[in-house]
């Protein structure tokens, strides 16, 4: 550590900041450091403070709820209680958002949404790839379709499937008059589409068209071995998909030191300045990856058309709770880890602001951060404060950080209005998260009852009047061509043909973004923007009323508890493996986010938002003597063992059993549980930062006795 402006900064964070960073951007170190001293002082009792008030109010919930005694909760009683101590608060006056500089991908263009653990420079670069994909690949290699490739080669079989659906899609996007995309002849520049509009242009291999807002390109090679035996010479057919990406510093992501820190900023640092790369093995070839070029046309008139070849990239900090040790404050603690991201991420993004990357990101000069776990509007509050802090450091003009707000805690579900309010001039995005939603849903009520089982959640009232109530408000407060309304994660990878029959329904709901989980997915899901007209249905939604608080406030307790001895069981033993398979790899191997097979063996996208819904559930179960500590531990036990089979092909996994007290992960796994009643909110990271950073002790003292020897 050294000093800096009366912190204690790691040295680590300090070279990278001060030769990486600020001489791209022009500011000194001592000034930037001087800037940095002041804003940790003055926003740090705020952030504490808050994080106060969040304990306070659930010691007040809960002790309401222990009155209540076993007693029916009564609608009117409980919603009075909760204005009484100002967990609910009043709607502000009518207002519109007032969000300028707002990129296209975000205000006038509806599609897919990636989430990227920014630590994985591959999958990140994958990701800031995904804004243009082929469709006949996501066809072709997937169950979108059915059937599957035979052989190692090209199934011509196969191949003929995914023409036929990609044609049809053609059919649908881009109509012809009196005519087929199946049976069309040679292309020429006067297809005769039922929409002339939607022809763009052309490069030198391809058509360009658009649909919704959304561009499709239709690659011509004759040579090609798909375009030689098809009568237009279509060798594949390209579709705008991932318009967005959030590069993901919270829930998929495991930094917990400086080191760490550092990692997750330096690949940030290789987005804005558009030279991150990445070399693995794949196929036994080494294959190095960047950033795509932009795509270069030529409109009829002969004029230039330039289209962005990457995601428009946003950045979600971590929330208000967590401190990390990379910055010590005066008094010796640790910084809030919040404060630390906003500063150096839009510092890192002052190089786009500024023209000076390889790429422009935003060709409005705004800054995209996406806030999460934040708790009502004064929370909101302080967030809109600090950008304006972090502003002047930088010296930008008011707004130019422009902030997503995630509804995924229910003190802002239940006052979205006001927490929209107090951002009202940079909001960019807002979402529903079902997972973390699901987790503060349970631990706001913990001491209200046993609640229904995991799966029951998603038909309960309260989830509903959750979706709903997001679209409609973020409606009401102007957000419609200003903001995304998004929807969350489509979490199995593997079932896309399940994704495609269900995830339409969030472009109807009138979500003009929602998240997938692969670029594969990014193309598919960016078919359901053709076939919904976003905005057409957002207009019609914006006169409906939303669903009234008394439905959002509705608890999901079970009213029935005569579950059977295998119904408990089987409760337990899913929610078990599934915390099981996610800590292990996340406390062992400090992989934040992966896909995990399930007590099923299928493929799950799991981060934080997952484990803190399983680990909240059986923790009321077990304070409302559903299950027993002794059933918790023997399904832990159980499922460690799957677990560990599950995992058995990968070189670097530690096995949990049969030794169970000597695997820190087990360790962790089970503190999810037996302490989760006490955990703030119910969430994960605090034990999961406490027990990496033990795991990375024992290493380190290993590391070290190995050099001494």
């Amino acid at each position: 550590m050294i000093e800096r402006h009366n912190l204690l900064v790691a040295s680590s964070l300090a070279a990278f900041l001060e030769q990486d960073v600020l001489p791209d951007v022009g500011i000194a170190p001592e000034t930037f450091w001087h800037s940095v001293s002041a804003i940790f002082e003055r926003m740090t009792p705020s952030n504490r403070a808050l994080l106060a008030k969040r304990d306070e109010l659930q010691a007040q919930i809960d002790s309401w709820y222990k009155a209540q005694a076993g007693a029916d909760v009564d609608p009117a009683s409980y919603q009075a209680m909760l204005r009484d101590i100002g967990y609910l608060t009043s709607e502000p006056a009518p207002f519109q958002a007032g969000t300028t500089r707002v990129d296209a991908e975000i205000a006038s263009m509806a599609g897919p949404q990636l989430v990227v653990p920014i630590l994985n420079a591959r999958f990140l670069l994958n990701a800031a790839n995904a804004r243009w994909g082929s469709l006949y690949d996501a066809l072709y290699g997937t169950d979108a379709i059915m059937g599957s490739p035979a052989g190692s080669g090209y199934d011509r079989a196969r191949g003929a499937q995914v023409i036929e659906c990609a044609k049809a899609f053609l059919d649908q996007a881009l109509p012809l008059a009196g005519r087929s995309w199946t049976d069309l002849g040679e292309l020429s520049d006067d297809l005769p589409l039922v929409d002339p509009a939607q022809y763009i242009g052309k490069s030198a291999a391809a058509r360009l068209f658009r649909h919704n807002g959304l561009h499709i390109e239709i690659v011509i090679d004759h040579g090609h071995p798909i375009g030689r035996d098809d009568p237009s010479g279509i060798a594949d057919i390209r579709l705008e998909a991932a318009l967005t990406t959030i590069c993901d510093l919270e829930d998929s992501v495991a930094a917990v030191d400086a080191d760490d820190k550092v990692k997750v900023y330096a690949n940030w640092l290789g987005l804005m300045r558009g030279d991150l790369t990445d070399t693995f093995e794949k196929n036994g070839a080494s294959m190095t990856r960047s950033l795509n070029e932009d795509r270069v046309y030529q409109a009829a008139d002969g004029s230039t058309i330039t289209l962005p070849g990457r995601s428009l990239l946003f950045v979600r900090n971590v929330g208000h709770l967590m401190t990390n040790p990379a910055i010590l404050l005066p008094d010796g603690t640790e910084a809030p880890e919040g404060i630390m991201d906003a500063i150096v991420t839009s510092l890192i993004a002052a190089i786009d602001v500024k023209g000076l990357g390889r790429f422009r990101n935003s060709r409005e000069g705004s800054i995209y951060i996406v806030k999460p776990k934040m708790h009502g509007p004064e929370e909101a509050a302080f967030t809109n404060d600090l950008f304006d802090a972090v502003e002047d450091l930088l010296g930008f003009d008011r707004h130019t950080i422009k902030v997503g707000v995630m509804d995924e805690e229910r003190r802002t579900s239940a006052n979205l209005e006001a927490c929209i309010e107090a951002v009202k001039d940079r909001i960019a995005f807002i979402n529903t998260g079902f997972l973390d939603r699901t987790g503060d849903e349970i631990h706001t009520s913990m001491q209200a009852g046993a609640m229904i089982r995991k799966a029951d959640m998603k038909t309960s009232q309260w989830i509903q009047a959750y979706e709903d109530r997001n679209v409609r408000i973020g409606l009401a407060c102007g957000l419609s061509g200003k903001a995304q309304i998004g929807k969350g994660m489509w979490a199995a990878p593997d079932k896309m043909a399940d994704m495609i029959e269900q995830k339409i329904a969030h472009p109807r709901s009138g979500a003009n973004t929602a998240w997938v989980p692969s670029p594969t997915a990014a193309i598919l899901h960016a078919m359901h923007y053709h076939e919904v007209d976003v905005f057409a249905r957002q207009q019609e939604i914006a006169r409906e009323t939303p669903p009234p608080l008394e439905a959002l406030l509705s608890l999901p307790l079970a009213t029935d508890r005569s579950w059977t001895t295998d119904e408990l069981r089987a409760e337990l033993d899913n929610n078990a493996q599934g915390i099981l398979g996610y800590v292990v790899r996340w406390i062992d191997q400090g992989v934040g986010c992966s896909k995990v097979p399930d007590i099923h063996d299928v493929g799950l996208m799991e981060d934080r938002a997952t484990l803190r819904i399983s680990s909240q559930h059986i923790a009321n179960w077990l304070l409302h003597g559903v299950v027993t500590a002794e059933d918790v531990r023997a399904a832990f036990e159980c499922m460690a063992l799957k677990v560990d089979e599950q995992n058995a092909g990968d070189p670097l996994y530690r096995p949990m059993a049969p030794n169970f007290d000597r695997s820190i992960a087990f360790k962790a796994a089970l503190a999810l549980v037996f302490e989760g009643v006490e955990q703030p909110n119910g969430y994960t990271e605090p034990l999961l930062h406490k027990f990496r950073q033990q795991l990375k002790a024992q290493l380190n003292v290993g590391q070290a006795a190995v050099a001494v020897a």
